[in-house]
């Protein structure tokens, strides 16, 4: 190369530098005039933020859940839709979260908008229905104005609503019954969601909206299946979890149903990678099995051994059969508690042992 192309791309170097200096002093003016503008942290630059530093989670109170959703839980700050068919454990999967929630010291709130919740079972999964924040509107627009109000209180860690398809607009309710009142509840749903998704991650409380399913009317191929409310909550969830019942569990006897085992899909997942699915079993009257996750989990990650339909930790048998294996852990709160710690060790990454306040805690149970 000759001397004159070297001089010319030594300055065209210098010359961009000299650009690049100039161009982060003009946006470090904007940053200035900005935070003048609109308040101090309005523009950051992201590893100064804590958006940079990781996503806070809330334990789904199993395991497995928690490995499927991918970083532990719920994320905080994000807006969350739990649907599925009647009756397929939907509302224990949040009353279970709201308990795990209150384990770590949090603040929990649920707007009943079906007026359905039943305190008795809530308090049955391990929610402490004296602290719990309750609220039962009476229209879609009260509802949503008191999840606002809530979120910017900064003092929330988890909002249920329950449900999306409860949230009925005050024009309805005025009319009459036969009024066609098209696209009212996808518009109120649509703004309230605009205006909750920022203060939502200023204040890191997490919302979950349950969901009911409806058909599509005529249609012939592809899945006739949708949600109510519009489509503005598929778009602002960070998280959609489809729940649906798939088989019963029987106790002594066939004909002595004690639960339900359902299949927990992550259909849309902003925070990890979707589609992964988990199968969890659901006990009337005491909800989620975490025994069962834990046995499931440490199967997978060879903590516990299965060898035909014995049950074993090394040399100590656990028990003959599923059901056996899971009472001696229900037994066992210890041996349980460690099994757990180990597993989060394992499946997450950074996973400090003593954070562990949620669940079968056998600490907390001496206690």
């Amino acid at each position: 190369m000759r001397k004159s192309e070297m001089s010319k791309l030594k300055d065209k170097v210098e010359i961009s530098l000299d650009d690049r200096l100039s161009r982060e002093k003009a946006v470090e003016l904007a940053r200035v005039q900005i935070e003048k503008d609109f308040g101090k942290g309005s523009l950051i630059k992201m590893g100064e933020s804590p958006v940079g530093k990781g996503i806070e989670s809330i334990s789904s109170g199993s395991i497995l859940l928690d490995e499927a959703i991918g970083i532990g839980g719920y994320p905080k700050g994000r807006i969350i839709e739990i649907f599925g068919p009647e009756s397929s454990g939907k509302t224990t999967l949040t009353l279970q979260a709201i308990a795990e929630v209150q384990k770590n010291g949090g603040i929990a709130a649920f707007i009943d908008a079906e007026h359905a919740l039943d305190p008795v079972y809530a308090r049955a999964l391990g929610v402490n229905v004296d602290e719990l924040w309750l609220s039962q509107p009476d229209t879609g627009e009260q509802a949503l104005e008191i999840a606002e109000y809530l979120i910017r209180s900064g003092g929330i860690d988890l909002i249920i609503i329950d449900s999306v398809a409860a949230l009925t607009p005050q024009a309805e309710i005025d009319g009459e019954m036969g009024d066609s009142q098209i696209g009212l509840q996808a518009r109120l749903m649509s703004k309230a969601l605009r205006k909750i998704t920022g203060i939502l991650s200023k204040s890191n409380t997490c919302i979950m909206f349950i969901n009911q399913i409806r058909m599509k009317i005529g249609v012939m191929f592809g899945n006739p299946e949708t949600t109510t409310g519009g489509n503005a909550l598929k778009f602002y969830s960070s998280l959609r979890l489809e729940v649906r019942k798939i088989d019963q569990v029987t106790g002594t006897s066939s004909d002595d149903i004690v639960g339900n085992k359902i299949r927990v899909k992550v259909v849309k997942n902003k925070v990890a990678p979707p589609f992964r699915k988990v199968e969890l079993v659901i006990y009337f009257g005491k909800g989620i099995s975490r025994e069962a996750s834990i046995l499931d989990a440490a199967i997978k990650y060879n903590l516990v051994q299965k060898t035909g339909s014995w049950y074993s930790i090394g040399n100590d048998k656990l028990g003959q059969g599923r059901e056996n294996a899971i009472n001696y852990l229900v037994r066992e709160k210890e041996l349980t508690y460690d099994l757990e710690r180990q597993l989060r060790k394992i499946i997450f990454e950074g996973f400090n042992p003593d954070s562990l306040k949620v669940g079968t805690n056998a600490k907390q149970d001496k206690e």
